[in-house]
């Protein structure tokens, strides 16, 4: 599977009904072992300070996680979450936070992914939380394929 038809792939499962689409998460870019994902801020993913909430963060940084494992794996499985960690390290209080995916151990069943999240703000980035995610390879349903 080349490098764009798997963004397509990623991009249509981000299309599927749930919280990914609701929220707006949107792939920027994926090759194989890396990932990148982004999240423009809405009222609705903030907490009561304004700064996107932590929750949302994690999530991005699990969609990540997943997408990046899945890059690793052949055509017809994707990865799911065994476990995630997530250490905060500053608000997020951009417009925009991008959650940057690595793998650090691909393999046939298991997967491990680094995560860096970043909250961008006028053209400035700080990062503002941390995740590693253990994740399984799963079969991709076939309609999904």
């Amino acid at each position: 599977m080349t490098g764009a038809d798997r963004i397509r792939q990623l991009a249509g499962i981000m299309e599927l009904p749930g919280f990914p689409k609701s929220s707006g998460m949107r792939v920027v870019s994926a090759e194989p072992g890396k990932v990148t994902m982004a999240l423009a801020k809405r009222p609705d993913l903030t907490q009561f300070f304004g700064h996107f909430h932590g929750g949302v963060i994690t999530a991005l940084a699990d969609h990540a996680a997943g997408a990046c494992a899945t890059t690793s794996l052949p055509e017809g499985k994707i990865a799911v979450t065994v476990e995630i960690k997530i250490n905060f390290l500053s608000p997020a209080d951009g417009e925009e936070i991008v959650a940057r995916a690595e793998t650090i151990q691909a393999g046939s069943s298991i997967g491990v992914v680094k995560v860096e999240v970043a909250s961008q703000k006028a053209g400035a980035e700080r990062i503002c939380a941390f995740a590693t995610a253990t994740m399984r390879a799963m079969d991709l349903p076939a309609g999904f394929r």
